[in-house]
């Protein structure tokens, strides 16, 4: 029997199946990484958008097509997540407009909504490449269109769509120098792919209309540490110095950074031409501000007794046991009802030392998130809101997050500035650089010209054998990675971890700045710093602890 029309109740079922499709296929997406290392997630990104969607069409029943693609539209937004799942939920969204006002459509009208799609799609991409899922969007929708003028049977036409999506899939290679260089498809194409193959199958009545929407896993155990809190310098201690003293120099703030070395650590200290900021965990506070004020003028002082944190959150966390260390750096007991601020930040981070040096650092509201586990654009908004702010800042600290974070800028009514950190350490610099006191376009130049003042590099593994650039990586190898490059291929950490670090390194640098990883000891951390004091005399080196996990280090260089 023909299926000329496609209503509410058929979209849903459409969508339900291809959400079941992907999600049972999102491994071999993920798979298509180009980059051999664990953090291919194109198809776990778009399988956790569209079972968004899916699971608010669990209390819908209309008939009418234009509601039910509503509802798919809005699901998918809020919960897109990394680049391909925002395009996903793009392409949704130019859909539902297209069939705005139907009841049911045709081919040609379905065709037609699947290029206004693609339209969309293109317009949210500030640069689009081609060879991407965007392409295999727009050549599948400008090819329907023709289809449908011929093809009146659903079953039909989306056989004959596939074909064209598959193809178009297998020539990304050909328009993505990268993919060929790898010898993979694109994951966002394929995952596309996947979609519409689950489509047809709800068309063809292979599915069995029952879609188990799973709850989003808790990646607690993913990052909870088993290290023992140790806290050696109890207050958190952080302000600006302001209408600096004339003649104050460089060498001076270098000097008042050795005298902060004798009280306390976690140490930083980050200068402009009209002010310094400092952040020092210290038992002598007091102490801390005197120097300070041998500068000039102290402003937007806070002080944090770290200790009294520690036991609070622990008398929560022993209250609810399936706290995330997320929810512990921004504890809901902690909202005062306080006089709106002008600004605040949010940051995106995983590993708890790592949030915690976001936290230090005055950030309001850290996000769990960032390699593997990229947050939904409606975590991202949630977190907007919890800050009491008329202006917030979103420091992604990812490429794949940027998209996600732009797009919070449209369903919200709070004036939000994304400054585009790819990195933990160009995070950490942007925040550096942000100062409260100043307007918001001055503190976005300063942030943004933040993100080009540091490198980053990290040490992880390979997970299947790649060549690049007359690099033979086998499966396992150690790899350096340094601003995207893959820089070090060794058989052991330390190996890739110091021919990383020399590759960064050069006349120009100052500090070096380690973050060791979860299955990484303090110990071996600290032989890492040990070998750059050795090889580098004039080097500032500081570790610490960021608790991330696949990643052994995350190194950054000023």
């Amino acid at each position: 029997m023909k299926q000329e029309f496609i209503d509410g109740i058929k979209l849903k079922k459409m969508v339900l199946s291809s959400a079941q499709f992907l999600d049972n296929n999102k491994k071999t997406v993920d798979a298509l990484n180009v980059f051999p290392v664990p953090d291919g997630d194109t198809g776990t990104n778009m399988a956790m958008t569209i079972l968004a969607a899916a699971k608010d069409l669990e209390s819908i029943h209309d008939n009418n097509i234009d509601k039910v693609a509503e509802v798919v539209s809005k699901g998918a937004l809020k919960g897109a997540r990394g680049n391909s799942g925002v395009i996903l939920s793009q392409l949704f969204r130019g859909f539902a407009k297209g069939v705005q006002g139907e009841k049911e459509v045709d081919t040609v009208k379905y065709a037609e909504a699947l290029k206004l799609g693609a339209d969309t799609a293109y317009k949210a991409v500030m640069k689009p490449t081609e060879g991407t899922i965007l392409t295999v969007a727009r050549v599948t929708a400008q090819e329907a269109q023709n289809i449908a003028k011929q093809e009146k049977d659903f079953v039909i036409f989306y056989q004959k769509i596939i074909k064209i999506a598959k193809d178009t899939v297998d020539k990304t290679p050909e328009l993505l120098p990268v993919l060929k260089q790898a010898g993979v498809v694109d994951s966002g194409g394929m995952g596309l792919l996947y979609i519409m193959m689950g489509t047809s199958q709800a068309l063809e009545g292979k599915f069995d209309d029952t879609l188990i929407v799973k709850k989003e896993p808790n990646s607690a155990s993913m990052i909870q540490s088993d290290k023992e809190i140790d806290i050696k310098y109890g207050y958190c201690t952080e302000f600006f110095i302001k209408n600096l003293y004339p003649h104050v120099t460089e060498d001076d703030v270098d000097k008042l950074k050795d005298k902060l070395l004798k009280l306390g650590d976690s140490i930083v200290v980050a200068s402009d031409s009209d002010f310094v900021k400092v952040h020092v965990h210290t038992n002598m506070p007091g102490k801390v501000l005197q120097l300070g004020l041998r500068f000039g003028d102290l402003s937007t002082i806070k002080i944090d007794n770290m200790r009294e944190q520690h036991r609070n959150l622990s008398d929560i966390v022993q209250e609810n046991d399936s706290n995330s260390y997320s929810d512990d750096l921004n504890p809901r007991y902690q909202q005062p009802l306080e006089q709106q601020k002008r600004f605040g930040v949010v940051a995106v981070a995983i590993g708890e030392g790592i949030g915690t040096i976001f936290k230090d650092l005055s950030a309001d509201y850290i996000v769990q998130g960032g390699q593997t586990m990229n947050p939904s654009i409606d975590q991202l908004l949630q977190a907007v809101e919890q800050v009491n702010a008329e202006e917030i800042f979103i420091l992604p600290n990812n490429s794949n997050i940027i998209l996600s974070a732009k797009q919070v800028q449209e369903v919200t009514d709070k004036k939000v500035h994304v400054i585009p950190s790819k990195s933990i350490p160009q995070g950490i610099a942007a925040l550096l650089a942000y100062n409260p006191d100043v307007n918001s376009d001055t503190n976005i130049d300063r942030m943004t010209e933040a993100l080009y003042s540091v490198k980053t590099g990290q040490v992880t593994y390979a997970v299947r054998d790649y060549n690049v650039n007359a690099l033979s990586i086998a499966k396992d190898d150690i790899i350096g990675i340094e601003n995207g490059d893959i820089v070090a291929v060794e058989k052991n950490i330390d190996d890739a971890t110091h021919k990383l670090i020399d590759a960064m390194i050069d006349d120009e640098s100052e500090m070096v700045t380690i973050y060791y990883g979860q299955d990484i000891s303090k110990e071996h951390a600290d032989s890492i710093a040990q070998y750059v004091e050795s090889q580098y005399d004039d080097l500032d080196v500081e570790c610490y602890y960021g608790g991330q996990p696949l990643y052994y280090y995350i190194i950054s260089v000023e």
